[in-house]
């Protein structure tokens, strides 16, 4: 029996003498990977003082940002060419000047998208593939203390301006732009707003609204749904239908009194629509209401254990389930909603993993939850765990997502999962700990195939496939074969090659790989300082 070459030679002449096994090929065919690594690094590289984002999934654009948050700048990515008139070409390094960021990337233009007094989010970018359309925001300050007013939630903060542009990335031409006056979206990692295929959910935590918008072919924002204090579209219609009825009816009944005693109409008007503001929201009813019909349907005997069970599960946190707000929404699919609630505390803090939560599937169909679930439920953990890839829906244009590793798909990331839920020392801390990730950020992950689990280890500590921040390592990130653990792949180190000058200063990295090129950046900030880029390519 022969021993297996895996070197990329090997694998062409495999390529062209064997068929892989049915439904295999494209996997066969990301092995290829393993021998096409990033395996030089141009340390320090010369490069505009931007705030780079991130390549676009399908790798046609590098995003940026100027460092003052007013313009947009994007990059197409090129690979470096240069001319040699030695005899040993070959042996010779890339030439210092060929060692420039322009030698891997060529800007296509620079556009002002912020105006006044606002600025770009920088953490705020989705991608289109389907138009190359790119989605980008733009906020003024927000305040913090802001008075709730017009129904607003008292302690969330207020945004005077929030502006979505959808911009042609083929050009920089600006389509379309969507305002929110008032309101706040949480913009940081994209958390605020999801995408899926054609239609966009944009959550507003001030006023409690989930607004569904649908992306035109022909560049436009339309608004096709709004799910908060009505479900269905004509709700408002029907509620002031039915003010006006009730104070019709109030004129008949009373009697004519004289205005000096209080029966004048302008008083009718204000009862009823105090009556109306303490209403609870459309989303807040069918919620109360899916509750206490599950509990009323568990119980199968006679109607006074029914009572009963309805005290001590659902009268007695009634206030408490009424002040909940909704922290976050995803797609599960075109029709279904995945919504998170929790306190008001918890909806803009960065530290709500250990507050009580909540999971609803909603149906915009239907307009009722169909599934309610506590962070703490075994239930919504073990379908986390069997099928995280539904969680993570894909567009049906981006197949390239499917092959993003995940305890659904990949039995090393499994296997790592169990691994940690062997060591916790409390299941239901790991379960809530877990699920804090739900609903999912929207293209919050990298399909680079060198995050692919099947092909490369690394330590997820450092580096993965995640988009975020994360502590600088002193040392460099090692990948090695997976299926060969003692071949070292390459490296990754963020940073200057010998290290920075001010070891005790707090060091922060970010990693952008490109979805399809042996071609990534490490970006080092320290505070006060200027940004470190590193190019790691293939030499």
């Amino acid at each position: 029996m022969f021993k297996k070459n895996n070197n990329i030679v090997a694998r062409i002449f495999e390529r062209q003498i064997k068929t892989p096994p049915p439904s295999t090929s494209v996997n066969c065919v990301r092995r290829f990977y393993e021998n096409l690594v990033p395996d030089c690094t141009i340390n320090d590289i010369e490069c505009p003082d931007h705030s780079f984002r991130k390549f676009t999934d399908d790798g046609h654009y590098l995003i940026s940002f100027s460092r003052n948050h007013q313009d947009l700048i994007v990059y197409r990515p090129t690979w470096p060419s240069f001319s040699c008139n030695a005899d040993n070409c070959d042996s010779l390094y890339l030439p210092q000047k060929a060692k420039r960021f322009e030698s891997f990337f060529t800007q296509i233009y620079s556009v002002a998208l912020a105006s006044n007094n606002e600025f770009i989010c920088k953490d705020f970018f989705l991608y289109i593939k389907t138009n190359q359309f790119g989605l980008f925001a733009t906020q003024t300050a927000p305040v913090p203390d802001a008075p709730a007013v017009d129904g607003a939630i008292q302690g969330i903060p207020l945004i005077e301006k929030i502006t979505f542009h959808l911009v042609r990335l083929e050009d920089g031409v600006t389509l379309d732009e969507k305002v929110f006056n008032n309101d706040f979206v949480n913009l940081a990692y994209s958390m605020g707003v999801f995408l899926y295929d054609d239609l966009m959910a944009i959550m507003s935590l001030r006023y409690q609204t989930i607004h569904i918008l649908q992306i035109r072919d022909s560049g436009n924002l339309v608004d096709v749904q709004a799910i908060g204090a009505f479900c269905r579209e004509d709700d408002a219609l029907f509620l002031s239908s039915h003010a006006q009825y009730m104070i019709h009816l109030d004129k008949h009944k009373q009697p004519e009194l004289p205005l000096d005693q209080g029966g004048n109409e302008i008083q009718r008007q204000q009862q009823s629509t105090e009556a109306q503001s303490s209403f609870l929201s459309g989303i807040k009813q069918r919620l109360l209401s899916f509750m206490f019909r599950g509990i009323w349907d568990g119980e199968r005997d006679h109607s006074l254990q029914r009572v009963q069970s309805l005290k001590k599960k659902f009268y007695i946190h009634f206030q408490d389930y009424v002040d909940l707000i909704m922290w976050k929404v995803q797609f599960l699919d075109r029709h279904h909603l995945l919504i998170k609630f929790g306190s008001v505390d918890g909806g803009v803090s960065r530290n709500a993993d250990q507050q009580p939560s909540f999971f609803a599937v909603y149906s915009m169909e239907s307009t009722e939850i169909i599934a309610f679930y506590q962070n703490s439920a075994d239930e919504l953990y073990r379908l986390f765990e069997e099928f995280c890839d539904h969680f993570h829906p894909t567009s049906r244009d981006a197949l390239y997502m499917n092959f993003i590793s995940s305890h659904s798909n990949n039995i090393h990331a499994l296997e790592q999962l169990r691994c940690i839920k062997n060591k916790a020392s409390s299941f239901a801390q790991f379960v809530k700990k877990m699920l804090a990730s739900l609903p999912f950020s929207c293209q919050s992950q990298s399909p680079s195939p060198y995050f692919d689990q099947s092909l490369f280890r690394f330590d997820e500590k450092l580096i993965s496939a995640t988009d975020r921040h994360r502590q600088s390592a002193e040392h460099p990130i090692k990948f090695t074969s997976r299926r060969n653990p003692n071949i070292f792949k390459f490296k990754i180190k963020p940073g200057p090659e010998g290290g920075g000058a001010d070891g005790q200063a707090k060091k922060i990295s970010s990693f952008l790989f490109h979805p399809v090129l042996p071609l990534a950046l490490s970006i080092q900030h320290t505070l006060r300082q200027p940004s470190v880029v590193n190019i790691h390519f293939r030499s």
